[in-house]
């Protein structure tokens, strides 16, 4: 009898896998018997996260990719079939942030920038996906979007656009693929303790880094485990009636 959560005979493919809750999830998820491709812009730190899941007797493999480039897109899909079979979970973490900025100040570049990466490579990322999925009878995108994709965001709007994004193309592509076997979901962390969080908490004042931490009822940061493990569960066939929802993991900030 499988236990609990199990992912053995999962080919899972995780991109911004390097640090943050791609790394946490990939280090989990890896540890429950799953196959992982990790694929991030930074081989170093990547290929450190692959060397700490083999060393605990894991199966997983790094590929560089830009997740804004449609043709990096397509190649890391072909080398990570080729590495381990179809994909048959894919988890759409890479992503960036943008400095807390009044939207009149924020400039067009950065926007463009947050919707390269936060959209288009979400979009890039999903239609590979799928049509491995297709071929394979079925499989698991699971998006990273955010609180901030589900409600008002003042001072990172075009963070929160591209956020807003992701949950509409999670809900259209679920129901347009559900009849496939093709499951969508998305989930949505508020403050997490990730360098990209870390980052934004390093270059705003004391009131607003407080704000930031005790943003929700528990009055803290949540943690990279916290989120990885939801994910893990989403990857698993204990999830398999859902799809086309947004877990939401903020410490009861939106409750």
């Amino acid at each position: 009898m499988k236990s609990v959560g199990n992912l053995e005979n999962k080919h899972i493919l995780i991109t911004g896998g390097a640090s943050g809750i791609g790394a946490a999830t990939a280090l989990l998820v890896a540890s429950r018997g799953a196959k992982v491709v990790v694929s991030d812009q930074n081989r170093q730190q990547g290929e450190a996260i692959v060397e700490q899941i083999c060393a605990k007797g894991g199966v997983a493999t790094f590929i560089a990719a830009d997740v804004s480039d449609s043709e990096s897109v397509v190649a890391l899909f072909a080398q990570a079939k080729t590495a381990y079979g179809p994909v048959n979970v894919t988890i759409n973490n890479a992503g960036i942030d943008h400095k807390p900025t009044p939207m009149h100040l924020v400039d067009d570049a950065v926007f463009h920038r947050n919707v390269a990466v936060n959209l288009a490579g979400v979009w890039y990322c999903m239609k590979q996906a799928i049509i491995q999925m297709l071929d394979n009878g079925g499989g698991h995108v699971i998006n990273i979007a955010s609180v901030a994709g589900l409600h008002s965001a003042p001072t990172i709007a075009a963070y929160s656009a591209t956020k807003h994004g992701v949950m509409g193309l999670t809900k259209s592509a679920a129901v347009e693929y559900a009849r496939a076997n093709i499951r969508v979901n998305a989930v949505c962390p508020s403050f997490i303790r990730t360098p990209m969080v870390e980052n934004v908490l390093a270059n705003v004042d004391e009131r607003v880094r407080n704000a930031m931490i005790k943003a929700n009822p528990m009055k803290r940061l949540g943690e990279v485990e916290e989120i990885a493990g939801a994910l893990a569960w989403l990857c698993s066939d204990e999830s398999s009636f859902m799809t086309g929802q947004s877990v939401v993991l903020d410490g009861g900030m939106l409750a």
